[in-house]
């Protein structure tokens, strides 16, 4: 009975062919494992090692998966490693040692190679003989004959062994890319995932957070539905108009502000101040609008810092000069080497044709004077009448539409004249008897050369107008740099060693080459010289533009002297001129001219022209915001121009309210409205992930929760996150949440106590501030978790009641205000315990099923919604976070009863979590 063979150790239910088969998954398995989104996994839990998955990725199962998706390539793989290990046996078999007869028969053959390439026929015939007798001589020796045989067959075959390498290596790297993207990634992340465990999710392992560390970088900005809507209510007012962007703080305005001054035609982006004044505010946009109009233009705004008039005339005259004289060195350095070229041929011309010309031309200047002479004297009096007719002629076709289309038709026949001037010179070289005669010579004794420099040249042609690189089956041969660089060369090379042929020489010295070259230049210049154009003078509005900004921002003197009077006594007067700055109706006047202006050449390219007045809810309060529209309204309403101004939510709310039951500022002032409200808990993911790639969604719907769907917020909670994974190097749902929701609290009940403070308090009373700071002391350990004292402590303040805790008699001396801060207090105690509850815990993914199951209220999107409603009441918010608390089975109130007083804090470090030194 036979016997099995044993299993290589590289081998797995066979499916590896050969050992290189199974490196090249060992390789892609590795470096998939080393991926960063991968390493970054591994080693967080116990059982979650490189090892652990290594040996898992190696099992049979995972291996028939892994190369399932990626049959073809492995099969090509296969077929040319096959191959390859059969021709490197072969190659082995053939290797021997190099016989001195072989380096003399390739010796002898190559010589007489170069002898036929460069000798004549009957020298070839002989040389071609040489490596035949070799040849013959060594074949009749057997021993000869073999070594000779081995060496040439060994050395054929090992540039096709070499071809085939590097063919199986192309193979085997789009094997292992193929393995990479489609067997072994997907499958190496659920083997780590099942690695980790239940409640993978719950562990921090984003890929970065460079997006949370530029909250204005454009590139990290998604499109929400008010950017959307702020689109259609733009693109619907074509005239222009003004639209408000009415929000909360951090709600995203001024980011929504920016992306549609981007993305129009011409866009002046300012900030309201803090404490305005309308005629400050309107000559600081008008500055600005001329800056940014020059700078648009690409333009130099003045700078007025500098105003010596020296600086300035050599800031107007050094680039005049420079570009001047690099003009006139290139054409100094140009001009000389065609003056030296054509110089003889210029010369002949004009000793052939001058005197004929100057004879002819001195001829008809006699006759001309002649002619002018005799009507100044009166002898010719018909062509007197001729020429004052002639005169009135003139003078009445001044304004005649037709002499633009003669002129036009004179730079037509002029093009046409220098481009029939250029193509004459090139049809005069088929013309010309003695150049095809020494051309026939040339191609007669040429060997072909002249063709195969042609192609060198050519071919470098085509590899500097080709901007592709050389590609074979998707590999890079040659860059597209290193293809120009030697497109260069190959022209270059073929351009010098065609200019050695006889042909070439035939050509270029042929003697009336000059003469041609001449007539070629003229037709150039005559073509150069109707199509040339003066540069293009200064915009008539970049010139406004500066001259405003003087206007502006100068105070302009103009002074004149008189001298009257004998020398022995003069007498001097003084006249000086001072501009006075624009008043408030002549600036908005001027404003509007120039915007208008600006719009109609924007609205005449399709563009728009958008102004932005950004941090209006800076100024305090709606009155302040109101006021403030009802100031600059002088400069709303432009042609074509987009006002975007941002405000507060309750200016918003009066223009909504705009009739109901009066009229406001901004039913005259705004034309529409965007409010831009929170972000729901999709855009808060949309956000995270486009700026924190790879955070998993506990970790998401915690930030959204904390922020209540605010942008700016969820920036800052997110940044939290890696503030608190970089300090205390937990990467547990149930650490990290407990960390940040307990210091927000800490933060938040410290600006309550402050507040607290301010009220009066009696020593009856008094004991509501003892209990906060007793609260508060709970919150200052590096690490809280697995307190009971501190779940009391929360539990006081979250189910706090003033009557329970005081007498009826002493709650009713705390007044109306520290009530209200109290509840405040309380309820956002109460949601900071409800994060605890939901996110502090382990097991979240089965607990959100079961929630969301129960009802809407145990969706992950009503805590944001609760966060938001702790802005509008703290009684509404309570009644929305005690229907959360329901849907997630959580007590409803204190789980040790009604508590007189807030146990100590533990003064201990957690055993769990033990100090992480920084």
């Amino acid at each position: 009975m036979s016997r099995r063979r044993p299993r290589p150790a590289w081998q797995v239910a066979d499916f590896f062919a050969l050992e290189r088969e199974a490196e090249v998954y060992l390789a892609a398995v590795d470096a998939c494992l080393a991926m960063p989104a991968v390493a970054r996994r591994l080693g967080v839990r116990p059982q979650a090692t490189a090892e652990n998955a290594r040996a898992a990725m190696l099992t049979e199962a995972n291996v028939e998966r892994a190369v399932a998706p990626c049959q073809a390539t492995q099969e090509r793989f296969r077929a040319l490693l096959e191959l390859s290990e059969r021709q490197h046996q072969r190659l082995d078999y053939l290797h021997d040692r190099m016989h001195p007869l072989t380096a003399l028969f390739c010796g002898i053959t190559v010589l007489a190679l170069l002898v036929v390439a460069f000798s004549s026929w009957p020298i070839a015939l002989a040389a071609a003989l040489a490596p035949l007798l070799t040849a013959a001589v060594i074949w009749r020796h057997q021993v000869w004959r073999m070594h000779v045989l081995l060496n040439l067959r060994e050395w054929a075959l090992r540039p096709r062994v070499a071809l085939l390498d590097r063919r199986t290596a192309w193979a085997a790297a789009a094997w292992s890319r193929d393995l990479q993207g489609n067997g072994v990634r997907p499958l190496t992340d659920r083997v780590v995932e099942a690695l980790l465990g239940e409640d993978h999710d719950s562990l921090l392992l984003a890929d970065n957070f460079h997006g949370l560390r530029s909250p204005r970088n454009p590139q990290y900005v998604v499109e929400s539905l008010a950017a959307r809507s702020l689109s259609r209510k733009i693109a619907q007012l074509e005239s222009g108009g003004t639209i408000a962007v009415s929000g909360s703080r951090g709600a995203g305005k001024s980011t929504l502000l920016e992306t549609c001054a981007g993305e129009a035609g011409f866009a002046v982006v300012v900030q309201a101040p803090a404490t305005y004044s309308p005629y400050d505010f309107l000559l600081s946009l008008y500055v600005r609008t001329c800056e940014s109009y020059l700078v648009h233009m690409g333009h130099v705004p003045p700078a007025f810092l500098r105003l010596s008039p020296l600086r300035r005339a050599a800031r107007q005259l050094l680039p005049v000069l420079r570009k001047g004289l690099t003009a006139l060195a290139f054409g100094l350095a140009a001009g000389s080497l065609v003056v030296l070229g054509l110089a003889a041929a210029v010369r002949s011309l004009t000793a052939q044709q001058w005197p004929t010309v100057r004879a002819r031309a001195v001829d008809l200047w006699h006759e001309a004077v002649a002619v002018v002479l005799d009507i100044w004297k009166g002898e010719r009096i018909g062509a007197a009448v001729l020429v004052v007719a002639a005169g009135v002629l003139l003078w009445s076709l001044r304004r005649w539409k037709r002499w633009r289309a003669i002129r036009e038709g004179a730079r037509v026949a002029l093009v046409v004249a220098g481009a029939g001037l250029i193509v004459a010179t090139f049809f005069s070289l088929l013309g010309d008897d003695d150049l095809s005669t020494l051309v026939g010579e040339a191609i007669g004794k040429t060997d072909g050369k002249g063709f195969f420099l042609l192609f060198v040249s050519l071919a470098g042609l085509f590899n500097l107008l080709i901007e592709q690189p050389w590609e074979i089956r998707g590999r890079v041969l040659l860059t597209q740099r290193w293809r120009r660089r030697v497109g260069w060369v190959l022209f270059l090379t073929g351009l010098v060693l065609l200019f050695t042929l006889p042909l070439t020489q035939a050509l270029v010295a042929d003697p009336e080459n000059p003469l041609r070259l001449t007539v070629a230049l003229t037709g150039l210049m005559l073509v150069k010289m109707v199509t040339w154009s003066p540069v293009s003078p200064i915009p008539p509005l970049v010139t406004t533009c500066r001259d405003e900004l003087y206007r502006l921002q100068t105070v302009q003197t103009a002074s004149s002297a008189v001298t009257a009077g004998p020398p022995q006594l003069l007498t001097a007067q003084t006249t000086s001129l001072s501009t006075l700055p624009p008043n408030f109706p002549e600036l908005v006047s001027d404003f509007r001219a120039l915007l208008t202006e600006i719009a109609a050449e924007h609205h005449r390219r399709e563009q728009r022209v958008v102004i932005a007045i950004d941090e209006v809810d800076r100024l305090g309060s709606d009155t302040a915001a109101l006021a403030f529209l009802g100031e600059i309204k002088a400069i709303l309403g432009v042609p074509h121009v987009h006002y975007l101004i941002s405000v507060a939510e309750d200016v918003g709310a009066s223009f909504v309210r705009r009739g109901l039951p009066h009229r406001g500022v901004t039913d005259s002032s705004l034309d529409d409205i965007v409010h831009v409200p929170p972000c729901t808990l999709e855009e808060s993911k949309e956000i995270l992930e486009r700026r924190a790639s790879g955070l998993s969604e506990p970790y998401k719907a915690l930030t959204h929760a904390l922020s209540g769907g605010v942008p700016r917020d969820l920036i800052r909670y997110g940044l939290r996150l890696d503030e608190i994974e970089a300090k205390t190097r937990f990467v547990e749902l149930t650490d990290i949440a407990g960390q940040l929701i307990l210091e927000e609290l800490s933060d938040t009940l410290a600006g309550f106590r402050t507040l607290l403070g301010k009220q009066r308090w009696t020593a009856r009373t008094g004991t509501i501030l003892v209990a906060f700071r007793n609260a508060m002391d709970h919150l200052r350990p590096t690490c809280s978790c697995g307190s009971t004292e501190l779940r009391w402590a929360l539990e006081h303040v979250a189910f706090h009641d003033l009557r329970g805790h005081l007498s009826e008699a002493v709650a009713a001396e705390v007044s109306d205000e520290a009530r209200e801060l109290l509840d405040e207090a309380s309820a956002y105690a109460l949601f900071s315990l409800t994060l605890l509850d939901i996110f502090g815990r382990g097991d979240f993914a089965r607990r959100r099923d079961e929630a969301a199951a129960r009802g809407p209220a145990g969706a992950l999107e009503l805590l944001g919604r609760a966060r938001q409603e702790l802005e509008v009441s703290p009684y509404s918010a309570r009644h929305l976070i005690g229907s959360i608390r329901t849907a997630w089975r959580l007590q409803e109130g204190p789980a040790a009863g009604p508590l007189a007083a807030i146990p100590l804090p533990r003064g201990t470090d957690c055993p769990r979590h033990p100090r992480v030194p920084a």
